[in-house]
């Protein structure tokens, strides 16, 4: 496949990076994350009614761009190299592609615009590394034309700040999806400090929270669920390759002004081997995240489950969390003892790596997801 940007994805691409450039600077980021919020309120307004960017893949008959994961794939590249502190990826990649995949007409064409207007979303799933039905804590109970939920969620990214959410639910007829207002009665949430304070996470704790059943996705909602997470996985490894390049980018530039024995070391034929071991892990994470929203856009506009997209999900997310991690402890260690001091960089996106590796599943998880898949082939 030789895959080439239209002038209208080259555009957005472009927009995306001159934009984040000027405005997720080294100071912007360290400002918004200093916050428990975890990002600048300004900012998000002017990505949403400036840019647009929140509705790039809201089909064109709910006000949205219309577009599709290619797009959207090279929005988040950026996203990824400069680290953007936002609510871009829980409302757009978790909550508008739950509601894309499981949603009704009725309930996408609320949240929809409500997503167009600036609020915020994310999905309520527990982040343990693993992506099996058997890890919702949260159960539900019918009641009447209604729904009890009951149970806690951890490490939901931005689910302290989100307007509302994306629920996943076990009970008799499986995992069910539910769609409501964060500030539901029976609803509490606390933000969680983790390693990565770019990006924020939350518990958020469910007692006797009651839903309708307009508020209901869909019940039996396993594979939809398994759908939305391997549009997610595509999303992350979008960052991660973003992230993993720009990484680079940094060490080559700062190889070349550090200097030791009256030359720079990126003179050193071991630095310039390293470097290029980073630009191998960077530009084959770019063919497989590119090659992973092709599948994604297939299976969007076909309105099924393509049997490619399990795999290239998987593929795309084992090998940029691997690029991203190896890139940036690579940095760390041709950085050398500044590497690990606040005043630069490298330690955000160090942390990003780690943070982002586990999310969705690791590169093992998924190693091992491959395998299973071509051993179940005919």
């Amino acid at each position: 496949m030789e895959f080439v940007f239209t002038e209208e994805q080259q555009m957005i691409r472009e927009t995306a990076e001159s934009f984040l450039r000027d405005n997720s600077t080294s100071a912007a980021i360290r400002k918004a994350m200093a916050t428990e919020q975890g990002y600048d309120a300004d900012l998000w307004r002017s990505i949403c009614n400036d840019l647009c960017f929140q509705s790039i893949t809201i089909p064109e008959q709910h006000g949205g761009m219309g577009l599709g994961y290619v797009e959207l794939v090279a929005v988040l590249e950026q996203m990824g190299r400069f680290l953007l502190c936002s609510p871009f990826f829980s409302t757009v990649c978790l909550a508008s592609n739950a509601l894309y995949v499981a949603g009704t007409e009725a309930q996408q064409a609320e949240y929809f615009a409500k997503i167009i207007n600036g609020e915020t979303g994310t999905l309520l799933l527990n982040n343990s590394g693993k992506l099996h039905a058997d890890d919702v804590n949260v159960g539900y109970k019918k009641s009447g034309n209604d729904f009890v939920l009951n149970g806690s969620y951890r490490y939901v990214i931005d689910g302290h700040t989100a307007n509302f959410f994306v629920a996943a639910a076990n009970g008799e007829n499986g995992v069910g999806l539910f769609v409501l207002p964060a500030d539901s009665k029976g609803v509490t949430r606390k933000w969680l400090p983790t390693i990565d304070q770019t990006r924020k996470q939350a518990e958020v704790v469910f007692n006797n929270v009651t839903v309708s059943s307009a508020q209901c996705l869909k019940l039996d909602a396993s594979s939809e669920l398994q759908k939305i997470l391997q549009l997610a996985m595509i999303a992350t490894a979008a960052e991660q390759m973003g992230a993993a390049q720009q990484i680079l980018d940094m060490t080559v530039a700062y190889t070349k002004e550090r200097v030791q024995f009256n030359r720079p070391i990126a003179s050193f034929q071991a630095v310039k081997h390293q470097a290029a071991d980073m630009m191998l892990k960077a530009e084959v994470a770019r063919s497989a995240v590119y090659y992973a929203a092709c599948v994604a856009d297939d299976t969007l506009r076909c309105g099924s489950l393509s049997a490619e997209l399990p795999e290239a999900a998987s593929v795309a997310k084992a090998w940029c969390s691997d690029a991203f991690f190896h890139n940036a402890s690579t940095a760390m260690q041709l950085h050398g003892g500044v590497g690990f001091t606040w005043e630069y960089d490298v330690h955000l996106y160090f942390k990003r790596a780690k943070s982002s590796e586990i999310f969705l599943g690791n590169a093992a998880y998924h190693r091992e997801h491959i395998a299973q898949i071509l051993l179940d082939q005919p």
